[in-house]
């Protein structure tokens, strides 16, 4: 008679992963290219919005409705990077890191929303 039941996994000691290669960092905060890349994209999109505050004419509410759905663009992508940094945190035991990126990803999530919210109610006003 041979026995089919299962062992119970055993629970496998962390093993650290190769260590990070060096990056130039500004304190704590790594400088990478899609870092660089999401604070252009953030800024230009805010200066748009700006100007666009202060254009008095029949295509201000045009612009503010593309300049909104830019910036929601802009934090949709910035939630994709916090998904992807809390994944990689957790996989390499770092769970306040993964749970600070996870937090920055939902806040941006929430921030994407917003934009696109405001976008499509400022499109409606702009249509009619």
């Amino acid at each position: 008679m041979t026995d089919r039941r299962r062992s119970l996994p055993t629970r496998q000691a962390y093993r650290p992963g190769p260590p990070e290669p060096e990056s130039r960092r500004i304190g704590p905060i790594a400088i990478t290219p899609t870092g660089i890349l999401l604070v252009i994209a953030f800024v230009g999109s805010v200066l748009y919005l700006l100007y666009a505050i202060t254009v008095r004419d029949a295509s201000q509410i045009p612009l503010l409705a593309s300049g909104a759905a830019v910036l929601g663009i802009v934090f949709v992508a910035t939630a994709v990077t916090g998904l992807v940094a809390t994944w990689r945190s957790s996989v390499r035991g770092r769970d306040g890191r993964a749970l600070a990126h996870a937090v920055i990803g939902g806040v941006a999530c929430l921030a994407a929303a917003g934009c696109f919210a405001v976008a499509i109610i400022l499109a409606l006003v702009g249509g009619s």
